[in-house]
């Protein structure tokens, strides 16, 4: 096992804001690289006094909208000394033990990244079931190797300036590290609901994408007989044709992959995932209503009063 004196080739990107519950464990636990970036969003609480006060170097990310988001503009533009790069979120954990992997795999010439499985914990409680977990995600490579897919999103406003479920299209042979990574949020459920509203407003334009046969030119593709991502991916092509999508989704999380295992955190967490699909339902109508567009802006006076002069008079 390494010490603290003894620093692994790695630099880890942290993509933040307003983060001050989470941060502390989070750079705790990445305290072994050698390097550790965050990348912040004009935080207005601590997060920024609290990740230099654990050594990090923390740079600002002023988002104007468009492509690219913020991991794929820090991979383009911080000065890695390290030929490896480890993405973690401030509400995600490196174990000791996952360390020691990754110290041992990234002198692997053969590999040029590894995906990790996340252990997901919701109410207090790991959630196993469901299909959360096995939950694998390309985070470790070599920077200069990989970059984030472009889901043709950016147009949808309220979504945040950070990739959301965009997965890494990587120029190199991948691997699967054995130790899980944890994701622990010590915030509230106010703000999972927050961050899935804006979620949300994301899935509901992939839906959209996907129903229109928008192109995979520059994502990872959807292939039944890829990897797990590409595979979920085909599956979600399937899904969004689905009717009764947040009743199915239930039923799905909690019966058909053993979601009621998990107790009452499991059961919450299955009727806040069916809310979830309910939203992204909603949202998915509006844009096929709207010609591909949320959030309508609000008619001028000029243009609501044309429009009230051409309908047709009212018997009282």
């Amino acid at each position: 096992m390494y010490s603290q004196l003894e620093k692994i080739p790695v630099s880890v990107l942290i993509p933040a804001k307003d983060e001050e519950y989470n941060l502390p464990a989070c750079l705790e636990s990445v305290a072994l690289a050698d390097e550790v970036f965050v990348i912040d969003s004009q935080s207005s609480d601590r997060s920024v006094e609290i990740c230099e006060s654990y050594g990090a170097k923390v740079v600002q990310f002023y988002f104007k909208g468009g492509w690219p988001k913020k991991k794929n503009w820090s991979l383009d533009n911080l000065p890695f000394r390290n030929d490896w790069v480890l993405i973690v979120d401030c509400d995600e954990r490196i174990t000791p033990e996952l360390w020691d992997e990754i110290a041992f795999r990234i002198k692997d010439p053969s590999f040029a990244g590894y995906y990790l499985n996340r252990r997901v914990f919701f109410l207090g409680k790991w959630i196993r079931h469901g299909g959360k977990y096995p939950d694998w995600n390309l985070r470790l490579f070599k920077h200069r190797l990989g970059r984030y897919e472009n889901l043709k999103t950016e147009d949808i406003p309220n979504t945040g300036d950070n990739e959301v479920h965009e997965h890494v299209i990587l120029n190199g042979q991948v691997g699967y590290l054995k130790n899980d990574m944890l994701h622990i949020d010590f915030r509230d459920i106010y703000h999972w609901l927050a961050r899935h509203n804006r979620y949300s407003n994301w899935e509901a334009r992939v839906y959209y994408n996907l129903l229109t046969d928008n192109s995979d030119n520059g994502t990872i593709g959807a292939n039944l007989f890829g990897d797990s991502v590409q595979r979920k991916r085909f599956l979600k092509k399937i899904w969004v044709r689905l009717p009764f999508k947040p009743f199915l989704r239930f039923i799905l999380f909690y019966f058909i992959r053993l979601g009621f295992l998990d107790g009452k955190p499991g059961y919450t967490y299955g009727r806040l995932l069916s809310q979830y699909e309910y939203q992204i339902g909603v949202k998915l109508y509006e844009l096929r209503q709207f010609g591909g567009r949320l959030n309508q802006p609000v008619p001028s006076e000029k243009s609501l009063s044309e429009s009230v002069a051409k309908e047709p008079a009212k018997l009282s």
